[in-house]
């Protein structure tokens, strides 16, 4: 069930943090309604501009996409807003790619451009309580296994 209140991970690769910082500067008024989580660079670039604290992880390549991962398999997140950049390559882009599988896996809440982003946090089911249908997994964690 979500609650009122999101816990809203962010997250941008480099040609992407300006994007992001804009975006959530002009969504500062919602945005201070929820509680943000964002990987090391891109929090503290949001922390100086929003002026308001944010849980900041590892960078993203040092580990912050994993943790953020692991924040999403364990229900702790809500929504990602990832302005991921579709036209470089990144080194970690396995991660990325992990992480979008997560996301989409445990049906959180995700956007990926601004355009979603803006869609969502100004949804009236992101000032209400909602419950959200976790896939049931239990036929895969009881497969049989190949001996």
């Amino acid at each position: 069930m979500l609650s009122g209140v999101k816990k809203i991970a962010l997250v941008a690769h480099d040609n992407k943090k300006k994007d992001i910082i804009e975006w959530a500067y002009y969504n500062r008024t919602v945005l201070s309604q929820h509680e943000l989580i964002a990987t090391g660079t891109t929090g503290k670039l949001l922390e100086e501009k929003l002026g308001r604290p944010v849980k900041k992880l590892l960078s993203g390549p040092l580990g912050g996409d994993q943790q953020m991962g692991a924040m999403i398999a364990e229900e702790k997140l809500d929504m990602m807003v990832f302005f991921w950049d579709p036209m470089e390559a990144q080194a970690h882009d396995s991660d990325v790619k992990a992480l979008l599988r997560l996301a989409v896996a445990w049906n959180i809440l995700m956007a990926c451009n601004r355009t979603t982003a803006d869609f969502i946090l100004t949804s009236v089911l992101m000032r209400e309580d909602y419950p959200v249908v976790i896939p049931d997994y239990s036929g895969y964690l009881t497969r049989k296994l190949i001996e």
